[in-house]
């Protein structure tokens, strides 16, 4: 069995396990808004991120808003999801540069994203496939390393190099899916640190099952 032939009976089950996946969990209406949430979802989950941005949302509503913000008071409304300063500066920042790069308005290629503050690949592909409906890779996350890595999808540990080793075997029309597939069975089956291997429907073409303690 090929290593495309292998990718497509993962995609297969994982599709029918999780019919109803759509896309990202963060709650947003604007692509502005999935812009911030997904600077804010680094290293915190997204139901967290969700709770905070229930009230920022309200707070700014436009990108000359987050412009303009006083970053103490951006810091301790963002303070519960980790990492606050960083995340305040970046959101301030890019919303500057959005204003005066892109004329207030939200880049929609990879290329002008990741000028942004705070902005790499896996932000950038989240907000053009959910926001735009514009697929130019697949987002990665620590859950779509940590699969990618047990699957034997790649041996790489670098979030770009595993990105391409995914567009290698996956087809386009998949990428966008695959992502969400991979967070969602990463979250429910093939968690960190002790996986349920005897729960997973794809564990028989997994090169790593059964092997954690």
């Amino acid at each position: 069995m090929s290593d495309q032939e292998r990718s497509q009976k993962f995609f297969v089950l994982l599709d029918r396990e999780y019919p109803a996946i759509r896309g990202t969990a963060l709650a947003f209406s604007t692509p502005l808004e999935i812009l911030i949430a997904t600077i804010l979802s680094a290293q915190c989950t997204d139901d967290k991120v969700n709770e905070v941005t229930k009230f920022l949302f309200k707070k700014y509503k436009t990108i000359e808003d987050y412009a303009k913000a006083d970053l103490t008071d951006l810091q301790v409304i963002i303070k519960p999801t980790g990492f606050f300063r960083n995340k305040a500066k970046f959101i301030k920042s890019a919303a500057e540069k959005i204003i005066k790069d892109f004329h207030s308005e939200i880049p929609q290629s990879i290329e002008d994203l990741i000028k942004l503050p705070g902005v790499a690949r896996k932000t950038a592909n989240i907000v053009l496939s959910n926001a735009f409906g514009i697929i130019e890779g697949v987002a990665v996350d620590t859950h779509v390393m940590r699969l990618s890595k047990r699957l034997g999808f790649t041996k790489e540990k670098n979030r770009n190099k595993i990105e391409q080793d995914l567009m290698t075997l996956f087809p386009k029309n998949q990428w966008f899916k695959l992502t969400n597939l991979l967070i969602t069975h990463g979250r429910k089956i093939c968690v960190a640190r002790h996986p349920r291997c005897s729960e997973c429907i794809v564990s028989h073409l997994c090169p790593t099952a059964f092997t954690f303690k």
